[in-house]
Parts: structure tokens; C-alpha cells; sequence
């Protein structure tokens, strides 16, 4: 026997090969169409992300407001700050941004105020309607301030330009709307619509009080020569214990660009589902196009062809096919993401630059590439190793002879390969072996629901009807339908049922479960000094109960058991608490509900060393415990406390609860305020915002549902983006389904001439084929809802740590679609067959 590697061999495998290609693509269209859809889906997701970031790369300095943004809590810049800037800068702009409340004798709203000064914009412009000079428009005139503001809020106050409304202490004249602001990033959440002023009018509004929840932003141009990263590190350097947060234009949007990826994330692993259930496309349309060539590889065997000359011929028709497939799939990838930024750039404060790339595109066709040859490598090595004989019997005798070793090695490496390709590619990488195990775990629990029901129908009690006994034997017979329409169908439809509960669940708390438990209103920068009022007039209010209040600062995160935050592997669930400065309070008893589950809460008479009590969740994925310590730098002083105890908290319940809790004695004198909920009934909230908005000016009212509805429509849109694309496996589900059928097109042929020859009438036959088909997707249908479900009951559990409950309209809907879809695709499939003259294949015989 030849040498496989034999260049004579090879060489006439590669012309055995192009000659039977000319005959066209037939019986691999399956094969195309499974490989191009899920190559393009992984390509138009990853090219549309490209195209946004590199979007919100370009314009980074616009988005970011200048070369480098300083941002502090609660205190602006100081003298020695600003010198130096001046000092070592071109030009430098200040702005303040706090939440305040806007309102009139009849409505407010909560907006978020913004003073600016002279300079800004230093980089892009405000576009107002009407068009108008900036510095010109919020300046005084007849001893009233100009705004401008977002059309939302003429909106929801039933305003128009030129009406004036209260903020705080001051009224202004409304003269523009922003049409747009430069260095307004979209974020996930919004808590208000922009209400822009001179930042010499913030102090006729009183809102400016020392522990007030404000924004400081000093945005910089810089002196020629020197790159933004150069600079931020000489300015570490020279205020080592600032406690500011710098930017550069690299990361102008962190929480956008965040978001973005996390999403991009998600609807990757939607594009590689529908990919893998390519492969078992794939794997199908190389079994079927083998058994058309049956009688071809009998033949070559017969006259003495060796079998690995079948094989290279067959394996280069399939690399061909596979190089045609990625190539359909890289156009569509490439020209799909035009209509999706069509969609997505309206909601976007920058421009997505489209565009190739190539990147993007190499890594969608090296993952096409792995599935296709990893997946058709078994059914080639079958029929390299079947014998001659054999292969004139495929029609009543499958082949189901092993691959040889070096095969099942090959499959295997190739699998691996593709594992570590979607972990070494993933942003996340814990989000990454999740995938990778709960795809492995999903394909063999639905070989195993194939081959439970090919048992049960083998097991099954013999009917006497025949049509019954007909339709039981086909389901486990020689060559059945049953594993193929399992595992095509049964993976599309897990997904869409894991997709569907997962977001349902956490709807269903968002609507119904945190609502029942969460306040009415949160108020925020309540002035220790308004304290003793502010409980007094909130509970007052008919109606009102259960005021929650604690002193509140902000810190930022430093070190972690002494070494920079910077240096300490966080956890991707928990990295958020060294993102940016954290709400702290102090506390003599824990709060209430507290769930301290490692150390103990601190004698209320404690006098001592600063200590801390810390959300259990955060400590284990800092890696610290009971007895470690923080450095949290506290208005630009760093606290080194020790966590003596754990807390466990439920942040979903709305819990009026801090991750950091100090014991007494470290910050009772710094700069603070308070902050409180309060729970109410539905009548009695409008007075309690029209009292406070009256009496205290400077508090902020945040109204709980309001919030809630944006996290729903929030959690709505997000779970709209990855059904639509999950639904793109369904889709590669029913093409494969559809070959699946096709390919048993011949055995329905054969046997519907049988059934004839022995009296059985058109309609009994099709009446077999459609009860068949409606038990096989009954049956998938009920796999593919109980794997997704367990998939979501997993997912919510160890991932997300949520509650689940089970949504049994979702599983139907699965189960009906999956019995609809079984029935349409056999129908076609078989109305063909049942056509056929019996005379004509009698003949042939």
C-alpha cells in the first residue's frame, strides 16, 4: 500500500478529485449554507464591535472633552493642583456635575446639572437649537441665569424654551435645547436628562455643600511633545495620594467600552452555537454526499485503489467546499454589519468607522476552517476503512465502522483546538470555559435524549395498529432520522429555551420581586444639619414608612492586602469595586438584615485601630479574607483598615447596604453626607417628592420605579440582541434539519414503493412519514427545552448568583415550534418521495 504522504498518490487524489467536482456542488449545498451562516454571524458581530470601537477610538478626545480628564469626588482641584497644571499646560477647562432636582410650581424631574466654564468645549462643539454662542447663552441677563438642556425635559415638565424652572436656591431661563454634547458619553443608565449652566451659577443654586455628591472634571490640552500616558504618569508622580481618577483618550468611555465588549461577548458565543451546529451539518452532508458515492469508492476499492487514495480524493473535495463556504460567509460578514450600524449609530455619541477587518475576518475563517475539517474528518475516515462489499450495501446496512486511531486522534486534537481558540480569543475567559463546557455538555446530553428515544421506541409495546408499528421502527431502525434531527434542531432550540429563561428570570425580579421589596425613593447630599428635619417632614407624610439613613462618602480602592490594586489579580465579577470610587458609611450596628457570615461585628464602645466590615462576594474575588486589610484613599487620604468581618449581600433586594462599612472613630469628621430610602404607598409619593423638593432644594429625589423601568428596557433590549442572534442557530438547526431529511430522501423513496406494492394508499404512507416526524420533534423539542433549562438554572445559579424559577410558557413555546417545524421539513421532504411511480424503480431493480 502506497504511503499516505505518497506525492503520486496525492497528486492523482487532487485530479480524481476536481473531476468529479465539475459536476457541481449537488448534495453539498447543506454543507455551504451550514458553514457560511455561522462563518458570517461570528464575522458580522465581531466586524460590527470593531467598527464601534474603532469609532469611539477616533473621537476619543471629543468623547473624553480633551487630552487628559482629572476626575475627583466631592472636592475640586487645589491650589497646588491647579499651579501645576497651569504650569505644565496648554489649556485647561472645569466643569461640575452633580444630580439635582428641576421643578416648577407644578412638576420637577431629576436632572443632571452640569456647570460649565468659559473654555469648554476645549475640544468639539455644543450643537443648540436654536443656534446660538454657548457662554453667550448661559450667562446672566435681567438677573436670571440661562440653561440649556436635553428636549427630554421640556418634555417630561411640559416646558418651552424660554419658561424658567428652579434649581436649588436659583432660577434659570431654558434658551436652548442640547442637540448634542461632545463629551457626553452614552451610559447604561441615565438618571435624569442634562440641565447645563455656568459654573458661576452653581453657587446661586446652594447646591454646592461640602460631602455633596459632585463630579469635579478638569479636561487639559497639553504642551507639544508629550503623549497623554507620559503625562498621567508625571502627574501620579508629583501627587502620589491626589485620590483623582486620570483619563486618557484610550479610555475615554471605560463603561462603554465595557458594555460593548461584554455584549460583543455574548453574541459571539451565539455565532459559534450556530457554527458548531454547522459542523453537525457538515458532519451530515459528508455522510450523505458519501453514500451517493458509494458505488464510486466500491468500484475504485474493487480495482485495486488504495484507501487512503479515497480518502485525500474526498478530503480535498471537502477542504475545496470548505474554502467556497468560508468564503460566502466572510462577504456576508463583511456586508452585514453595514445594516447593523445603521441601527446601532443613533444611539451612539460618536460615529462606528466601517470598514475591513481583516483580523475579524481571519479568525471567523479559522474557526469555519476547524469546524468543517474536524467534523467531516470521521465520516471520510469511515469510508476509508469500510470494506468494498460493504459499501454496495449502504442502502439496507449504514456504515458504522470505527475511523482508525489516528483519526479519532485527529477529531479530538481538532476539537481541543477549537476550545482553546474560543478561550485564547475571548475578552473573558471564565465566560469562555463556561461555553466551552456547556457546549460539550449540551451536544452529548442530546446524543444521549437521541439515543433514549430510539431505545424507548425499540422497548416500546408493539402496537397493533401497523401505521403505529411503522412509525415506532422507524424512529430506531438502520440509517433512522432520529440522532441527526436530535442534534441538529435540539441544539438551536436549547439555546433559544437558555436565552429565553435567563431573561425572563431576571425580568421577572427586576419587575415583580424587586419592587416588592424596595423603596419608594432614595434621596441623596441630605446635609448632616438637615438631618433631624428631613426624617421629620418624610414621616410626616400619611403613607410613609420603614425611613432607612446612613452617612455616606466616597473612597477609592487602593491597595489590596498592601499591594497595588493595580498588581493584584481581581476577578472579572468583582473588578467594578476598583473601577472607580465606592459609596462608604460607618456604623455602630450592623445594618439591618446584616448577614455576616466570617469575623464579627466590632463592640458598639469600639475605640481603636480602623476596621471594616466588607461584602463577602468582593473579598473572595480580591483573594483576601478576616484579618487582611484595605488602603482606601478617603478625599485624598489613605486609610490602611483591617476587615474583621464578612457580609453577605443581596444586591438585588435593593438592600439599603454599603460593600464597605467602617467601625466608628476614622470618619465621623470628614466631609460627609446622608443618604436615605423610604418606602411608601402609591398615594402618598407625589407629596412626599413635592415636600422635599420645597423644603430641602438641595436634596436629590431618585424615584426607585423609574429606575427600575429603565434597567427593564435595559435588560429588554439586550435580551432582543442575543434572541435575534441565537435565533441565526436556529436557522443553521433548520437548514441541517432540512439536509437531514433530504438526505433520507432515497430511503422514503424506497420504502413509500414497498408500502405501495403491498396495497398501502398515498395518504396512509404520508399519514407514517408526518406521525413520525411529529414524535421526533415532540421528543426534540422536550430535550432541547430540558437541557436549555438546565442550562439557565445553571448560568443564573453559578454565574450571575440569581435565583431561578422555571417559565413553562418559554419550554412550550420551544416544544410547539420544534413539533411545527419537524412536521413542515418532513412534509416537504417526503410529499416528493410519495410521488414517486413505483414502476419505474421496480424496473431499475
Amino acid at each position: 500500500m502506497p504511503n499516505a504522504l505518497d506525492a503520486s498518490t496525492v497528486q492523482l487524489a487532487w485530479r480524481i478529485a476536481r473531476r468529479e467536482m465539475r459536476t457541481g456542488l449537488k448534495g453539498f449545498r447543506v454543507f455551504l449554507a451550514c458553514l457560511a451562516l455561522g462563518v458570517a454571524a461570528i464575522a458580522a458581530v465581531n466586524s460590527l464591535s470593531a467598527a464601534v470601537t474603532a469609532g469611539l477610538l477616533a473621537d476619543a478626545r471629543v468623547l473624553l472633552g480633551g487630552d487628559v480628564d482629572i476626575q475627583l469626588q466631592h472636592r475640586p482641584l487645589t491650589e497646588d493642583h491647579r499651579a501645576y497644571l497651569a504650569a505644565h499646560t496648554k489649556r485647561l477647562s472645569s466643569t461640575v456635575e452633580m444630580k439635582a432636582m428641576a421643578q416648577t410650581d407644578s412638576a420637577r424631574a431629576l436632572v443632571e446639572l452640569k456647570g460649565v466654564d468659559t473654555l469648554y468645549p476645549l475640544v468639539g462643539s455644543v450643537d443648540l437649537s436654536p443656534v446660538s454662542d454657548l457662554q453667550t447663552l448661559l450667562s446672566k441677563k435681567d438677573d436670571i441665569w440661562g440653561a440649556a438642556v436635553e428636549p427630554g425635559l421640556l418634555i417630561k415638565l411640559g416646558l418651552s424654551i424660554g419658561d424658567t424652572v428652579r434649581v436649588g436656591k436659583a432660577r434659570f431661563q431654558l434658551r436652548a435645547k442640547i442637540l448634542k454634547e461632545p463629551d457626553r458619553v452614552a451610559s447604561i443608565v441615565n438618571f435624569g436628562p442634562r440641565f447645563m449652566v455656568s459654573i458661576e451659577a452653581l453657587d446661586d443654586t446652594g447646591l454646592v455643600q461640602l460631602g455633596s455628591q459632585i463630579r469635579y472634571h478638569d479636561r487639559l490640552q497639553m504642551l507639544p511633545g508629550l503623549t497623554p500616558e507620559a503625562f498621567m504618569e508625571q502627574l501620579d508622580l508629583a501627587f502620589p495620594h491626589a485620590g483623582w481618577r486620570l483619563h486618557g483618550p484610550d479610555n475615554a468611555a471605560p463603561g462603554l467600552q465595557r458594555f460593548i465588549e461584554r455584549l460583543t461577548l455574548f453574541l459571539t458565543f451565539a455565532g459559534l452555537t450556530a457554527l458548531l451546529v454547522g459542523g453537525i451539518g457538515v458532519l451530515g452532508a459528508t455522510r450523505t454526499y458519501l453514500q451517493t458515492k458509494t458505488a464510486t469508492i466500491a468500484t475504485f476499492k474493487c480495482l485495486g485503489a488504495p484507501s487512503t487514495l479515497v480518502f485525500q480524493t474526498y478530503l480535498f473535495q471537502v477542504f475545496m467546499l470548505t474554502l467556497i463556504g468560508i468564503a460566502i460567509g466572510l462577504v456576508m460578514g463583511a456586508v452585514l454589519p453595514l445594516g447593523g450600524i445603521e441601527l446601532v449609530k443613533a444611539q451612539l455619541p460618536f460615529v462606528p468607522q466601517m470598514g475591513l477587518y481583516p483580523f475579524e475576518l481571519f479568525k471567523a475563517a479559522t474557526f469555519g476552517l476547524l469546524v468543517s475539517m474536524t467534523f467531516a474528518l470521521w465520516p471520510l475516515a469511515q469510508a476509508q476503512q469500510t470494506p468494498a462489499a460493504n459499501l454496495f450495501r449502504t442502502h439496507v446496512l449504514p456504515i458504522t465502522t470505527l475511523p482508525r486511531r489516528r483519526y479519532i486522534v485527529a477529531v479530538l486534537v481538532g476539537a481541543l483546538g477549537l476550545g482553546a481558540l474560543v478561550i485564547f480569543w475571548a475578552e473573558e475567559r471564565n465566560f469562555a470555559y463556561w461555553f466551552v463546557a456547556v457546549s460539550i455538555l449540551t451536544v452529548f446530553l442530546l446524543h444521549l435524549g437521541a439515543l433514549f428515544v430510539m431505545n424507548l421506541a425499540k422497548r416500546a409495546p408493539r402496537p397493533e395498529s401497523a401505521l403505529w408499528r411503522l412509525v415506532l421502527t422507524n424512529l430506531h431502525r438502520p440509517g433512522t432520522a432520529t440522532p441527526g434531527v436530535v442534534q441538529a434542531l435540539g441544539v438551536g432550540l436549547t439555546v433559544l429555551v437558555a436565552v429565553a429563561l435567563i431573561q425572563g428570570n431576571i425580568a421577572k425580579q427586576v419587575k415583580d420581586t424587586i419592587p416588592d421589596q424596595a423603596p419608594a425613593f432614595f434621596f441623596i447630599d441630605i446635609q448632616p444639619d438637615q438631618v433631624a428635619a428631613f426624617d421629620k417632614a418624610v414621616l410626616d407624610v400619611p403613607g410613609a414608612f420603614d425611613l432607612m439613613r446612613r452617612p455616606s462618602m466616597r473612597g477609592r480602592i487602593v491597595k489590596i492586602a498592601g499591594v497595588p490594586v493595580a498588581d493584584v489579580d481581581i476577578r472579572s465579577d468583582v473588578r467594578w469595586a476598583v473601577r472607580g470610587d465606592r459609596a462608604l458609611s460607618y456604623a455602630t450596628l450592623p445594618p439591618e438584615g446584616a448577614e455576616i457570615v466570617e469575623g464579627a461585628w466590632w463592640p458598639q464602645d469600639y475605640k481603636g485601630e480602623p476596621q471594616i466590615s466588607f461584602d463577602t462576594t468582593v473579598a473572595e474575588g480580591f483573594g483576601v479574607g478576616v484579618g487582611d486589610s484595605l488602603t482606601i484613599n478617603v478625599l485624598g487620604r489613605d486609610i490602611t483598615a483591617k476587615i474583621t468581618s464578612l457580609r453577605k449581600i443581596d444586591w438585588r433586594s435593593l438592600r439599603f447596604d454599603f460593600a464597605i462599612i467602617f467601625a466608628p472613630g476614622t470618619l465621623e469628621n470628614a466631609p460627609q453626607t446622608h443618604i436615605a430610602a423610604i418606602k411608601a404607598s402609591p398615594k402618598s409619593e407625589t407629596q412626599i417628592e413635592k415636600i422635599v423638593a420645597e423644603k430641602f432644594p438641595n436634596i436629590s429625589t431618585i424615584r426607585v420605579k423609574d429606575a427600575l423601568d429603565a434597567a427593564g428596557r435595559i435588560i429588554s433590549g439586550i435580551g432582543m440582541a442575543v434572541t435575534g442572534t441565537a435565533s441565526v442557530t436556529v436557522l443553521a438547526g433548520i437548514i441541517v434539519l432540512g439536509g437531514t431529511i433530504a438526505a433520507a430522501r432515497a430511503g422514503r423513496i424506497f420504502s413509500s414503493v414497498v408500502f405501495k406494492v403491498l396495497g398501502a394508499t398515498r395518504r396512509q404512507v404520508m399519514l407514517a412519514f408526518l406521525l413520525e416526524y411529529g414524535l421526533l420533534g415532540l421528543f426534540t423539542g422536550l430535550i432541547g427545552a430540558g437541557v436549555g433549562t438546565l442550562i439557565s438554572w445553571a448560568v443564573l445559579r453559578f454565574i450571575m448568583g440569581m435565583s431561578w424559577t422555571f417559565l413553562p410558557v418559554d419550554a412550550l413555546i420551544t416544544v410547539f415550534a420544534a413539533i411545527a417545524l419537524t412536521l413542515a421539513m418532513g412534509f416537504v421532504g417526503t410529499w416528493r418521495a410519495l410521488g414517486e411511480k413505483a414502476s419505474s424503480h421496480l424496473r431499475n431493480e
